[in-house]
């Protein structure tokens, strides 16, 4: 199934970049990345969950996904300032608490209560995204909201079931 639908995105990829310009081609083509990158790591993570890895090894390992080092070599690199060590590191702790609250109440804890920590932790980027505007723009949004979805399945829950299929983070996220 994951193949016929990257296969079709794909194509309909293929199709709309003779339709449009070069820019509106090369955002397409970004974008169907990143949807093909999001079914891969459903799959993935799926596969973890036949695997040998506890349920703390699944949300440890997630942690391997945390891009802010690469926001903090854009505040070196390209004197992008919103991404200040104080930010990162903000961003960082909300992700930390998440998991360290996911795994607190463990692989078989309540459903609710794991919803309400993602909840939280969306609620409190949110805050930090209106703190310093634009530190969650369009690259950082793809970021989150994939490591967002991988936590969600490491957790035991499945993206597909928030938000029409987008994922948990759309439930709440302004960004």
């Amino acid at each position: 199934m994951t193949y016929l639908i990257i296969g079709f995105l794909i194509i309909g990829g293929i199709a709309f970049l003779f339709a449009n310009s070069k820019n509106k081609s090369e955002e397409t083509l970004q974008k169907m990345s990143t949807i093909s990158v999001k079914y891969q790591s459903e799959k993935e993570i799926e596969n973890l969950s036949n695997d040998s890895l506890t349920y703390s090894e699944k949300l440890n390992k997630t942690k391997e996904l945390y891009p802010f080092e690469k926001w903090r070599k854009n505040f070196l690199e390209y004197q992008m300032e919103q991404y200040t060590e104080e930010n990162c590191n903000e961003a960082k702790n909300i992700f930390d608490n998440l998991i360290s609250k996911l795994l607190k109440i463990g692989e078989n804890g309540n459903r609710n209560e794991k919803e309400k920590y993602f909840e939280i932790a969306v609620k409190s980027l949110n805050k930090l995204n209106e703190k310093d505007e634009g530190i969650i723009e369009t690259g950082e949004r793809e970021d989150l909201c994939e490591l967002i979805d991988r936590i969600t399945l490491a957790s035991g829950l499945k993206p597909k079931n928030y938000a029409e299929g987008e994922g948990i983070a759309d439930l709440y996220r302004e960004w």
